[in-house]
Parts: C-alpha cells; sequence; structure tokens
C-alpha cells in the first residue's frame, strides 16, 4: 500500500504542472490578444523553436509546437498546441495552425501558404506525395494562396516532379479528411464536403461544389459552378455547370440552384437550359456526333458568353489528352 502511494504523488504532481503550464498559455495568449505591441511575440517554454527560423511580429507560438529552422512565419500567426511546421515553408500574415497541424516536411523544394489561412487540426499540408514515381532528393512543391479553410485531419501533398507543382487558390473550402493529391490545381471560393478524395493531376476550376464521399480519379477536370453528388465516383470531365452523380457519375442536368446562388440572370439560365437539351436531350443524339452538335449550338445561342463557356468546356474536354466528359443518358424522344 505504501509503495502504491509513493507511485501516485508524482503522477499527480506531473499533470498539475502540465495543467498549470497550459492555463499559465491561455493566459498569457489573452493577453497578448489585448497587448499586442507591448508583447509582441509570446512563444511557450515548452515550444521548440529553432533560432534560424524568421519569425514575424504579434506571433503566437503555444506548449508544445516546433518551429523548424527554415520556416518563415508572417505577422500575426498563431499555432495552437501541439502543431508543428518542418522544411522550406513560408507562412503568410494571420495563418491559424489548429492542435496537432503539420505544415511542411523536410524535403527539397517548397511550400508556401498566403495570408489568413486556417488548417484544421491534425490536417498535414505540404508533405511528400505518394506517387511512386517520385525520386526522394527532387524538389517537391505546394503554393496555397490567402483566405482558406482546410479542415480537421485533410491532407494535401506536394508536387510529384521539380517542373510541376500543387496549387491551392483562394477562399476555398475544404472540410474534414478531405484529400487533394500531387500535381492537382485548386482554384478559388471551392467547396469540397466531408472526404472529397482527388487523386493525381486532378484541375478544378471555381465555384465547384463537391457533396460528401466522392473521389475523383486522376487528370479529371472539374468545371466552374459544377456539383458531385454525394457517394460519386468521378473518372471523366465534369463539364462547366453540370451536375453529377452516381457510383460512375453520370450527368444529371444543369446546376441550376448553384447558378442561381451565384447570381446568374433568368436569360442566361433559359439559354444555358435550351442548349444542355440540344446538347444531351436531342431526339437524333444517337445519330448525330457531339461535335456537330455543338457547332450547331454555336449558330443558334453562339452569342450568349455563358453558353459559349459552357461549349468550349465540352470541346476542351475530347482534346487528345484529355478523359472525355461523364456518361449521360440518350433520350429515345417516345
Amino acid at each position: 500500500m505504501n509503495s502504491l502511494l509513493k507511485i501516485r504523488r508524482p503522477i499527480g504532481s506531473f499533470y498539475l504542472q502540465r495543467f498549470s503550464s497550459l492555463l499559465t498559455y491561455a493566459s498569457n495568449e489573452k493577453r497578448h490578444e489585448a497587448s499586442s505591441l507591448e508583447n509582441p511575440n509570446f512563444i511557450h517554454s515548452s515550444a521548440i523553436v529553432h533560432p534560424n527560423a524568421l519569425i514575424g511580429q504579434g506571433v503566437s507560438i503555444g506548449p508544445f509546437c516546433t518551429v523548424g529552422s527554415s520556416a518563415r512565419l508572417g505577422n500575426g500567426c498563431q499555432l495552437y498546441p501541439g502543431s508543428h511546421i518542418f522544411g522550406n515553408t513560408e507562412l503568410g500574415e494571420r495563418c491559424v495552425l489548429m492542435t496537432g497541424a503539420v505544415v511542411g516536411d523536410d524535403l527539397p523544394g517548397l511550400t508556401v501558404l498566403g495570408n489568413n489561412n486556417i488548417i484544421g487540426h491534425h490536417a498535414v499540408v505540404g508533405v511528400k506525395c505518394q506517387d511512386m514515381k517520385y525520386k526522394p532528393g527532387d524538389e517537391c512543391f505546394l503554393d496555397i494562396g490567402d483566405n482558406n479553410e482546410i479542415r480537421e485531419h485533410a491532407s494535401i501533398h506536394r508536387s510529384s516532379k521539380p517542373s510541376d507543382r500543387t496549387i491551392i487558390g483562394n477562399n476555398n473550402l475544404i472540410m474534414g479528411s478531405c484529400h487533394i493529391a500531387h500535381d492537382c490545381k485548386i482554384g478559388n471560393n471551392n467547396i469540397f464536403a466531408n472526404n472529397t478524395l482527388l487523386a493525381g493531376h486532378v484541375i478544378a476550376e471555381d465555384y465547384t461544389h463537391t457533396a460528401g464521399a466522392i473521389v475523383v480519379h486522376q487528370f479529371c477536370h472539374i468545371g466552374s459552378f459544377s456539383f458531385i453528388g454525394g457517394g460519386s465516383v468521378v473518372s471523366q470531365d465534369v463539364p462547366k455547370y453540370a451536375m453529377v452523380a452516381g457510383e460512375r457519375a453520370e450527368l444529371r442536368g444543369l446546376n441550376l440552384e448553384g447558378l442561381r446562388r451565384h447570381g446568374f440572370t433568368a436569360t442566361e439560365l433559359r439559354s444555358l437550359r435550351m442548349a444542355y437539351r440540344k446538347i444531351f436531350m436531342s431526339v437524333d443524339a444517337n445519330s448525330v456526333g457531339i461535335e456537330e452538335r455543338l457547332t450547331e449550338l454555336d449558330k443558334e445561342l453562339g452569342q450568349v458568353p455563358v453558353v459559349c463557356s459552357m461549349v468550349q468546356s465540352l470541346r476542351d474536354s475530347f482534346a487528345e489528352n484529355r478523359r472525355g466528359i461523364c456518361k449521360f443518358r440518350h433520350w429515345s424522344g417516345s
């Protein structure tokens, strides 16, 4: 009994010390926010910050964080307890790393984050790709723009070769457990719901929206203002303005609700619906090739900018190095 009591005392003291340390950190954080001029930086005593790291003004680094020798942190960045920055990594101003987040890797190359990005709990951003073609020692790159929110357990990988880079634009919401693989190009104002998985070299344009648990095959293109239904497996391009869904995703029409929310006019929507019917719901769709239908559409609605944009998106998908578009249902006219 006495030996058990002797063991319990130091364990209790250990946790009390750790708890006291975290309370002190929280108190200092509030003081730091209230008076950043008097105390421009706060670095917790348990954090490991390499002396060669470049730290801006008003930076807060919490308990048990790691900041590597080649890291550069902009003004106002905040690292919550247990977050880490490795390798040649640049953070813009006012970036936030939540608990457990990891940004960068000790690899040749560079990871760059712009301003006002939030990296969620235990997200992993800017690490080595999962491509067998990657050669150890090659430079690899990741560029992330401004105002992105990358939620918990998401993963974003660097490029697979020095001549390419993974790119994330601005104002994207990447929800929990999403994966963006090597060499992907993500535009602006996209919403990827939980468990959206993008394979290598996928291109997502602007204002795309995915529902949860979707998979996109490598080298596919996702057109602007498109919507992908939950649980879909996308193995070919998603045309601009379109809505697709299914275990092997098929065209289900236009993303009309999304287009309305983004300010498309009633006239534009009518023109797009007319164009969609002529391309995909024509009675003679089985006997006339899609290029003939697009050419005919150019004559009828070629003066409408949104229709021209959709037609060009379709033509691009049938280029030699592309995968074509998602399947669509043929109409018999009966």
